[in-house]
Protein backbone atom coordinates (compact mmCIF):
# COMPACT_ATOMS: atom_id res chain seq x y z
CA UNK A 1 0.00 0.00 0.00
CA UNK A 2 1.35 3.30 -1.00
CA UNK A 3 1.70 6.02 2.09
CA UNK A 4 1.45 9.47 2.26
CA UNK A 5 2.21 12.49 4.58
CA UNK A 6 0.46 15.72 4.29
CA UNK A 7 0.75 19.07 6.52
CA UNK A 8 -2.44 21.96 6.26
CA UNK A 9 -2.17 24.60 7.41
CA UNK A 10 -4.07 28.24 7.14
CA UNK A 11 -4.05 31.44 7.94
CA UNK A 12 -6.56 31.68 10.96
CA UNK A 13 -5.60 27.89 11.70
CA UNK A 14 -9.45 26.85 12.21
CA UNK A 15 -12.00 25.54 9.82
CA UNK A 16 -9.78 25.28 6.17
CA UNK A 17 -6.73 23.57 8.40
CA UNK A 18 -8.83 20.76 9.84
CA UNK A 19 -11.21 20.23 6.65
CA UNK A 20 -8.12 20.32 4.34
CA UNK A 21 -7.07 17.05 6.80
CA UNK A 22 -10.53 15.63 7.11
CA UNK A 23 -10.58 15.65 3.21
CA UNK A 24 -7.12 14.30 2.32
CA UNK A 25 -8.15 11.73 5.23
CA UNK A 26 -11.48 10.73 3.55
CA UNK A 27 -10.06 10.61 -0.60
CA UNK A 28 -7.03 8.35 0.58
CA UNK A 29 -9.41 5.97 2.81
CA UNK A 30 -11.58 5.61 -0.46
CA UNK A 31 -8.45 5.25 -2.94
CA UNK A 32 -6.69 2.85 -0.72
CA UNK A 33 -3.84 4.65 0.52
CA UNK A 34 -2.49 5.17 3.84
CA UNK A 35 -1.95 8.96 5.29
CA UNK A 36 -1.23 10.98 8.09
CA UNK A 37 -1.82 14.49 8.25
CA UNK A 38 -0.25 17.07 10.29
CA UNK A 39 -2.21 19.47 11.15
CA UNK A 40 -0.44 23.03 11.81
CA UNK A 41 -3.21 25.23 13.24
CA UNK A 42 -4.52 27.82 16.27
CA UNK A 43 -3.35 24.91 18.47
CA UNK A 44 -0.33 24.43 17.45
CA UNK A 45 1.08 21.06 15.76
CA UNK A 46 -0.83 17.96 15.92
CA UNK A 47 -0.41 14.52 14.67
CA UNK A 48 2.99 15.20 14.07
CA UNK A 49 5.30 13.49 11.54
CA UNK A 50 7.53 11.11 13.00
CA UNK A 51 10.72 9.87 11.37
CA UNK A 52 9.59 7.05 11.08
CA UNK A 53 6.48 8.41 8.74
CA UNK A 54 8.90 10.27 6.60
CA UNK A 55 11.10 7.24 5.63
CA UNK A 56 8.28 5.07 4.90
CA UNK A 57 6.39 7.79 2.71
CA UNK A 58 5.97 7.84 -1.08
CA UNK A 59 5.28 11.54 -1.10
CA UNK A 60 4.45 14.76 0.72
CA UNK A 61 1.66 17.37 0.49
CA UNK A 62 1.70 20.74 1.74
CA UNK A 63 -1.85 22.21 1.50
CA UNK A 64 -1.34 25.68 3.65
CA UNK A 65 -1.73 29.30 2.74
CA UNK A 66 1.17 30.08 5.36
CA UNK A 67 4.57 28.82 5.03
CA UNK A 68 5.65 25.83 6.53
CA UNK A 69 8.86 24.26 7.58
CA UNK A 70 9.54 22.03 4.78
CA UNK A 71 13.17 21.20 5.84
CA UNK A 72 12.79 17.57 7.19
CA UNK A 73 11.18 16.86 3.43
CA UNK A 74 14.48 16.91 1.85
CA UNK A 75 15.21 14.22 -0.78
CA UNK A 76 11.10 13.39 -0.97
CA UNK A 77 8.77 13.79 -4.04
CA UNK A 78 6.86 16.78 -2.62
CA UNK A 79 3.71 19.09 -4.13
CA UNK A 80 2.69 22.03 -2.46
CA UNK A 81 -0.78 23.55 -3.07
CA UNK A 82 -3.16 26.07 -1.34
CA UNK A 83 -5.33 24.45 1.75
CA UNK A 84 -8.80 24.78 -0.41
CA UNK A 85 -7.12 22.48 -3.62
CA UNK A 86 -7.12 19.78 -0.75
CA UNK A 87 -11.08 20.47 0.64
CA UNK A 88 -12.25 21.22 -3.00
CA UNK A 89 -10.29 17.97 -4.76
CA UNK A 90 -8.18 15.93 -2.78
CA UNK A 91 -8.03 12.79 -4.68
CA UNK A 92 -6.64 14.96 -7.71
CA UNK A 93 -3.84 15.87 -5.62
CA UNK A 94 -3.49 12.29 -3.73
CA UNK A 95 -2.70 11.42 -7.21
CA UNK A 96 -0.59 14.25 -7.88
CA UNK A 97 1.61 13.67 -5.20
CA UNK A 98 2.07 9.22 -5.55
CA UNK A 99 3.10 10.31 -9.44
CA UNK A 100 5.36 13.98 -9.00
CA UNK A 101 8.86 13.70 -10.07
CA UNK A 102 9.23 16.71 -8.29
CA UNK A 103 12.01 15.95 -4.98
CA UNK A 104 12.62 18.54 -2.59
CA UNK A 105 15.96 19.44 -2.15
CA UNK A 106 16.48 21.50 1.00
CA UNK A 107 15.77 24.92 -0.62
CA UNK A 108 15.16 23.95 -3.85
CA UNK A 109 13.27 21.88 -6.13
CA UNK A 110 14.17 19.83 -9.08
CA UNK A 111 11.18 20.36 -11.10
CA UNK A 112 10.43 18.37 -14.16
CA UNK A 113 7.82 20.49 -15.41
CA UNK A 114 8.34 24.09 -17.35
CA UNK A 115 8.76 26.72 -14.81
CA UNK A 116 5.95 29.01 -13.37
CA UNK A 117 5.43 32.70 -14.94
CA UNK A 118 7.79 34.43 -12.40
CA UNK A 119 5.02 37.60 -11.77
CA UNK A 120 2.58 34.77 -10.10
CA UNK A 121 5.46 32.93 -8.38
CA UNK A 122 6.40 36.63 -7.30
CA UNK A 123 3.15 37.03 -5.97
CA UNK A 124 2.41 33.67 -4.37
CA UNK A 125 5.09 34.57 -2.16
CA UNK A 126 3.97 38.17 -0.93
CA UNK A 127 0.52 36.82 -0.48
CA UNK A 128 2.18 33.83 1.56
CA UNK A 129 4.33 35.49 3.60
CA UNK A 130 1.47 38.22 4.13
CA UNK A 131 -0.97 35.16 5.42
CA UNK A 132 1.71 34.02 7.95
CA UNK A 133 1.61 37.11 9.54
CA UNK A 134 -2.40 37.17 9.34
CA UNK A 135 -2.23 33.45 11.43
CA UNK A 136 0.00 34.89 13.99
CA UNK A 137 -1.99 38.24 14.58
CA UNK A 138 -5.27 36.79 14.50
CA UNK A 139 -4.88 35.10 18.25
CA UNK A 140 -3.73 38.53 19.49
CA UNK A 141 -6.88 40.34 18.04
CA UNK A 142 -9.16 37.91 19.32
CA UNK A 143 -7.89 37.34 22.87
CA UNK A 144 -7.77 40.99 23.44
CA UNK A 145 -10.89 41.58 22.02
CA UNK A 146 -12.73 39.24 24.25
CA UNK A 147 -10.90 40.10 26.98
CA UNK A 148 -12.17 43.86 26.31
CA UNK A 149 -15.43 42.64 26.12
CA UNK A 150 -15.55 40.99 29.72
CA UNK A 151 -13.50 44.21 30.60
CA UNK A 152 -16.80 46.35 29.69
CA UNK A 153 -19.21 43.47 31.08
CA UNK A 154 -17.63 43.70 34.43
CA UNK A 155 -16.56 47.72 34.86
CA UNK A 156 -19.01 49.23 32.49
CA UNK A 157 -18.32 51.10 29.54
CA UNK A 158 -16.06 53.66 31.75
CA UNK A 159 -14.01 50.89 33.20
CA UNK A 160 -10.96 52.79 31.66
CA UNK A 161 -11.35 55.31 34.10
CA UNK A 162 -11.46 52.81 37.02
CA UNK A 163 -7.84 52.02 37.99
CA UNK A 164 -7.59 49.18 41.11
CA UNK A 165 -10.32 47.28 39.49
CA UNK A 166 -11.16 44.01 38.48
CA UNK A 167 -13.02 44.81 35.16
CA UNK A 168 -10.24 47.33 34.45
CA UNK A 169 -7.58 45.09 35.04
CA UNK A 170 -9.16 42.87 32.45
CA UNK A 171 -9.50 45.67 30.36
CA UNK A 172 -6.22 46.58 30.06
CA UNK A 173 -4.80 43.18 29.59
CA UNK A 174 -6.78 43.08 26.92
CA UNK A 175 -5.60 46.45 25.17
CA UNK A 176 -2.30 45.42 25.96
CA UNK A 177 -2.73 42.15 23.83
CA UNK A 178 -4.10 44.08 21.77
CA UNK A 179 -1.41 46.79 20.82
CA UNK A 180 0.69 43.43 20.10
CA UNK A 181 -1.01 43.30 16.60
CA UNK A 182 0.89 45.12 14.89
CA UNK A 183 4.17 44.04 16.02
CA UNK A 184 3.40 40.34 15.62
CA UNK A 185 1.77 41.12 12.35
CA UNK A 186 5.05 42.76 10.62
CA UNK A 187 7.56 40.08 12.92
CA UNK A 188 6.17 37.14 11.35
CA UNK A 189 5.76 38.55 7.79
CA UNK A 190 9.69 39.20 8.21
CA UNK A 191 10.24 35.72 9.68
CA UNK A 192 8.22 33.75 6.50
CA UNK A 193 10.61 35.76 4.16
CA UNK A 194 14.11 35.45 6.27
CA UNK A 195 13.20 33.13 8.80
CA UNK A 196 14.41 33.69 12.73
CA UNK A 197 16.98 36.50 11.71
CA UNK A 198 13.83 38.85 10.23
CA UNK A 199 11.66 38.61 13.96
CA UNK A 200 13.44 41.12 15.65
CA UNK A 201 13.23 44.01 12.56
CA UNK A 202 9.74 43.10 11.84
CA UNK A 203 8.63 43.32 15.99
CA UNK A 204 10.32 46.93 15.86
CA UNK A 205 9.35 47.63 12.82
CA UNK A 206 5.69 46.82 13.50
CA UNK A 207 5.75 48.76 17.36
CA UNK A 208 6.95 51.69 15.60
CA UNK A 209 4.58 51.75 13.01
CA UNK A 210 1.86 51.83 16.12
CA UNK A 211 3.64 54.36 17.78
CA UNK A 212 4.38 56.48 14.80
CA UNK A 213 0.58 56.74 13.61
CA UNK A 214 1.53 54.57 10.57
CA UNK A 215 -1.65 51.71 11.73
CA UNK A 216 -1.74 48.59 9.68
CA UNK A 217 -0.50 49.82 5.92
CA UNK A 218 2.88 50.62 8.12
CA UNK A 219 2.72 47.82 9.75
CA UNK A 220 2.58 45.37 6.83
CA UNK A 221 5.02 47.38 4.66
CA UNK A 222 7.47 47.30 7.63
CA UNK A 223 7.57 43.20 7.85
CA UNK A 224 8.24 43.15 4.16
CA UNK A 225 10.77 45.75 4.24
CA UNK A 226 12.22 44.48 7.30
CA UNK A 227 12.41 40.72 6.07
CA UNK A 228 14.07 41.64 2.64
CA UNK A 229 16.29 43.76 4.37
CA UNK A 230 17.50 40.62 6.77
CA UNK A 231 17.84 38.84 2.76
CA UNK A 232 19.87 41.84 1.37
CA UNK A 233 22.23 41.95 4.64
CA UNK A 234 23.17 38.05 4.88
CA UNK A 235 23.72 37.95 0.94
CA UNK A 236 25.60 41.24 0.71
CA UNK A 237 27.77 41.89 4.00
CA UNK A 238 30.86 39.34 4.87
CA UNK A 239 32.52 39.01 7.77
CA UNK A 240 35.76 37.01 8.45
CA UNK A 241 35.67 33.41 9.06
CA UNK A 242 36.54 34.21 12.47
CA UNK A 243 33.86 36.42 13.23
CA UNK A 244 31.33 34.78 11.36
CA UNK A 245 29.56 34.35 14.60
CA UNK A 246 28.57 37.74 15.16
CA UNK A 247 26.35 38.00 12.24
CA UNK A 248 23.11 36.06 13.61
CA UNK A 249 23.58 37.66 16.76
CA UNK A 250 25.15 41.10 16.81
CA UNK A 251 25.29 42.17 12.94
CA UNK A 252 21.91 41.22 11.09
CA UNK A 253 19.57 42.16 14.05
CA UNK A 254 21.62 45.74 14.86
CA UNK A 255 22.18 46.57 11.16
CA UNK A 256 18.40 45.23 9.98
CA UNK A 257 16.83 47.09 13.02
CA UNK A 258 18.51 50.47 12.71
CA UNK A 259 17.68 50.41 8.84
CA UNK A 260 14.05 50.08 9.17
CA UNK A 261 13.69 52.28 11.92
CA UNK A 262 15.49 55.26 9.65
CA UNK A 263 13.13 54.27 7.36
CA UNK A 264 9.80 54.09 9.49
CA UNK A 265 11.02 56.97 11.18
CA UNK A 266 12.11 59.17 8.58
CA UNK A 267 10.65 57.62 5.20
CA UNK A 268 7.59 56.08 5.54
CA UNK A 269 5.90 56.86 8.61
CA UNK A 270 4.59 60.55 7.82
CA UNK A 271 2.83 59.43 4.32
CA UNK A 272 1.54 56.25 5.57
CA UNK A 273 0.35 58.21 8.62
CA UNK A 274 -1.19 60.92 6.74
CA UNK A 275 -3.00 58.02 4.10
CA UNK A 276 -4.82 56.57 7.53
CA UNK A 277 -5.53 59.80 8.83
CA UNK A 278 -7.45 60.46 4.86
CA UNK A 279 -9.15 57.29 5.30
CA UNK A 280 -10.10 57.76 8.59
CA UNK A 281 -12.08 60.70 7.72
CA UNK A 282 -13.02 59.59 4.58
CA UNK A 283 -14.86 56.24 6.75
CA UNK A 284 -15.93 58.73 9.77
CA UNK A 285 -17.92 61.19 7.05
CA UNK A 286 -19.73 58.10 5.26
CA UNK A 287 -23.64 58.41 6.02
CA UNK A 288 -26.90 57.12 4.79
CA UNK A 289 -26.41 55.45 0.91
CA UNK A 290 -22.45 55.64 1.19
CA UNK A 291 -22.02 53.80 4.55
CA UNK A 292 -24.66 51.31 2.99
CA UNK A 293 -22.57 50.57 -0.04
CA UNK A 294 -19.19 50.49 1.77
CA UNK A 295 -21.31 47.88 4.02
CA UNK A 296 -22.11 45.95 0.88
CA UNK A 297 -18.48 45.75 -0.39
CA UNK A 298 -17.32 44.32 2.97
CA UNK A 299 -20.00 41.80 3.14
CA UNK A 300 -19.53 40.60 -0.23
CA UNK A 301 -15.59 40.59 0.60
CA UNK A 302 -16.31 38.21 3.07
CA UNK A 303 -18.56 35.72 1.61
CA UNK A 304 -16.60 35.38 -1.71
CA UNK A 305 -14.10 33.31 -0.18
CA UNK A 306 -15.19 32.30 3.28
CA UNK A 307 -11.68 32.95 5.14
CA UNK A 308 -9.71 33.20 1.93
CA UNK A 309 -7.41 36.66 0.75
CA UNK A 310 -11.01 38.93 0.23
CA UNK A 311 -11.87 37.68 3.44
CA UNK A 312 -8.70 38.19 5.26
CA UNK A 313 -8.46 41.88 3.73
CA UNK A 314 -11.81 42.64 5.28
CA UNK A 315 -11.59 41.44 8.38
CA UNK A 316 -7.95 42.60 8.97
CA UNK A 317 -8.93 46.01 7.64
CA UNK A 318 -11.75 46.18 9.87
CA UNK A 319 -9.72 45.15 13.02
CA UNK A 320 -7.47 48.17 12.27
CA UNK A 321 -10.41 50.72 13.15
CA UNK A 322 -10.69 49.45 16.74
CA UNK A 323 -8.33 51.55 17.97
CA UNK A 324 -7.79 52.68 21.77
CA UNK A 325 -9.87 56.05 21.13
CA UNK A 326 -12.30 53.36 19.09
CA UNK A 327 -12.79 51.00 21.76
CA UNK A 328 -13.43 54.16 24.34
CA UNK A 329 -16.40 55.06 22.05
CA UNK A 330 -18.34 52.19 21.77
CA UNK A 331 -15.98 50.08 18.61
CA UNK A 332 -16.84 50.76 15.06
CA UNK A 333 -19.24 50.17 12.17
CA UNK A 334 -16.88 48.38 10.40
CA UNK A 335 -16.09 45.96 12.57
CA UNK A 336 -19.97 45.19 13.50
CA UNK A 337 -20.57 44.90 9.46
CA UNK A 338 -17.70 42.62 9.39
CA UNK A 339 -18.70 40.33 11.83
CA UNK A 340 -22.00 40.21 11.08
CA UNK A 341 -21.39 39.70 7.42
CA UNK A 342 -19.30 36.54 8.01
CA UNK A 343 -21.56 35.00 10.07
CA UNK A 344 -24.30 34.82 7.39
CA UNK A 345 -22.99 31.90 5.13
CA UNK A 346 -23.03 29.25 7.31
CA UNK A 347 -25.96 30.20 8.64
CA UNK A 348 -27.75 30.59 5.32
CA UNK A 349 -27.17 27.50 4.31
CA UNK A 350 -28.11 26.08 7.61
CA UNK A 351 -31.32 27.61 7.11
CA UNK A 352 -31.83 26.48 4.05
CA UNK A 353 -31.07 23.03 4.15
CA UNK A 354 -34.16 22.94 6.55
CA UNK A 355 -36.72 24.81 4.32
CA UNK A 356 -35.23 23.26 0.83
CA UNK A 357 -34.47 19.66 2.70
CA UNK A 358 -35.35 18.12 -0.82
CA UNK A 359 -31.64 19.83 -2.61
CA UNK A 360 -29.36 18.96 -0.66
CA UNK A 361 -28.43 15.16 0.31
CA UNK A 362 -28.90 13.35 3.87
CA UNK A 363 -25.01 13.78 4.33
CA UNK A 364 -25.09 17.57 3.46
CA UNK A 365 -28.30 18.38 6.13
CA UNK A 366 -25.97 16.90 8.92
CA UNK A 367 -23.20 19.40 7.80
CA UNK A 368 -26.13 22.08 7.99
CA UNK A 369 -26.97 21.53 11.65
CA UNK A 370 -22.89 22.02 12.47
CA UNK A 371 -23.28 24.65 10.18
CA UNK A 372 -25.51 26.60 12.59
CA UNK A 373 -22.53 26.24 15.16
CA UNK A 374 -20.20 27.64 13.21
CA UNK A 375 -22.16 30.34 11.89
CA UNK A 376 -23.36 31.73 15.15
CA UNK A 377 -19.50 31.69 15.99
CA UNK A 378 -18.57 33.61 13.16
CA UNK A 379 -16.57 31.08 11.51
CA UNK A 380 -17.26 31.69 7.65
CA UNK A 381 -15.40 28.48 6.55
CA UNK A 382 -18.30 26.04 7.88
CA UNK A 383 -19.64 27.14 4.13
CA UNK A 384 -16.98 25.60 2.51
CA UNK A 385 -17.66 22.26 2.31
CA UNK A 386 -21.16 23.54 0.18
CA UNK A 387 -19.74 26.07 -1.95
CA UNK A 388 -16.82 23.06 -2.90
CA UNK A 389 -19.43 20.74 -4.43
CA UNK A 390 -22.06 23.74 -5.74
CA UNK A 391 -20.06 27.39 -6.18
CA UNK A 392 -21.47 28.69 -8.94
CA UNK A 393 -24.93 28.38 -6.67
CA UNK A 394 -23.95 28.60 -3.14
CA UNK A 395 -21.00 31.38 -3.41
CA UNK A 396 -23.79 34.32 -4.88
CA UNK A 397 -25.84 32.91 -2.72
CA UNK A 398 -23.87 33.71 0.50
CA UNK A 399 -22.76 37.10 -1.27
CA UNK A 400 -26.19 38.45 -1.56
CA UNK A 401 -26.86 37.44 2.19
CA UNK A 402 -23.92 39.19 3.35
CA UNK A 403 -23.94 42.24 1.74
CA UNK A 404 -27.46 42.80 3.04
CA UNK A 405 -26.51 42.23 6.47
CA UNK A 406 -23.48 44.18 5.55
CA UNK A 407 -25.66 46.94 4.62
CA UNK A 408 -28.11 47.01 7.29
CA UNK A 409 -25.53 46.72 9.86
CA UNK A 410 -23.96 50.28 8.59
CA UNK A 411 -27.38 51.85 8.07
CA UNK A 412 -28.57 50.95 11.49
CA UNK A 413 -25.42 53.02 12.79
CA UNK A 414 -24.54 49.47 14.64
CA UNK A 415 -21.09 49.53 16.51
CA UNK A 416 -18.89 46.60 17.59
CA UNK A 417 -15.84 46.58 20.02
CA UNK A 418 -14.19 43.23 19.85
CA UNK A 419 -13.28 41.67 16.70
CA UNK A 420 -14.51 37.95 17.19
CA UNK A 421 -16.63 35.86 18.96
CA UNK A 422 -19.97 36.12 16.99
CA UNK A 423 -23.31 36.00 18.77
CA UNK A 424 -21.46 34.36 22.44
CA UNK A 425 -20.20 38.49 22.82
CA UNK A 426 -23.46 40.47 21.61
CA UNK A 427 -25.48 40.06 24.84
CA UNK A 428 -22.39 41.38 26.31
CA UNK A 429 -22.78 44.92 28.08
CA UNK A 430 -21.39 47.64 25.97
CA UNK A 431 -19.80 45.60 23.60
CA UNK A 432 -22.61 46.65 20.76
CA UNK A 433 -24.68 49.55 20.00
CA UNK A 434 -27.90 48.87 18.69
CA UNK A 435 -28.02 45.39 19.07
CA UNK A 436 -31.83 45.20 17.93
CA UNK A 437 -30.81 46.59 14.55
CA UNK A 438 -27.60 44.40 14.52
CA UNK A 439 -29.94 41.22 15.03
CA UNK A 440 -32.11 42.36 12.38
CA UNK A 441 -29.29 42.81 9.90
CA UNK A 442 -27.86 39.38 10.53
CA UNK A 443 -31.44 37.45 10.50
CA UNK A 444 -32.07 39.53 7.57
CA UNK A 445 -29.29 38.20 5.56
CA UNK A 446 -29.23 34.75 6.56
CA UNK A 447 -32.69 34.70 5.65
CA UNK A 448 -31.94 36.68 1.56
CA UNK A 449 -28.94 33.39 1.87
CA UNK A 450 -31.20 30.54 2.00
CA UNK A 451 -33.90 32.05 0.23
CA UNK A 452 -32.02 32.84 -2.94
CA UNK A 453 -30.12 29.43 -2.67
CA UNK A 454 -32.93 27.53 -2.45
CA UNK A 455 -34.39 28.83 -5.53
CA UNK A 456 -31.67 28.52 -7.48
CA UNK A 457 -30.42 25.01 -6.54
CA UNK A 458 -31.30 21.86 -8.45
CA UNK A 459 -33.02 19.06 -6.82
CA UNK A 460 -30.93 16.06 -5.54
CA UNK A 461 -31.68 12.79 -7.42
CA UNK A 462 -32.15 9.77 -5.42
Amino acid sequence: MKKLVAITSCPTGIAHTYMAAEALQMAAQEMGVEIKVETQGSVGAENVITENDLKEADGVIIAADTNVDKSRFAGKPLIEVPVKDAIKDSKSLINRALSTKQVFKGDAKKVEEAPKDQDKSIGKGIYKNLMTGVSFMIPFVVAGGILIALGFAIGGIYVFKSPGTIGEAIFSTGKQAFALMLPVLAGYISYSIADRPGLVPGFVGGALASTIGAGFIGALLAGFIAGYTVVLIKKYVRLPKSLEGLMPVLVIPVLSTLIIALIMIFVLGGPVKAINDGLAAFLKGLQGANAALLGIVLGAMMAFDMGGPFNKAAYVFATSTLTTSALSSGGTAIMAAVMAAGMVPPLGIALATVIAKNKFTEQEREAGKAAWALGVSFISEGAIPFAAGDPLRVIPSVMAGSAVTGALSMIFGSKLAVPHGGIWVLFIPHVVTNLIGYVIAIVAGTIVTAVVLSAIKKKKVY
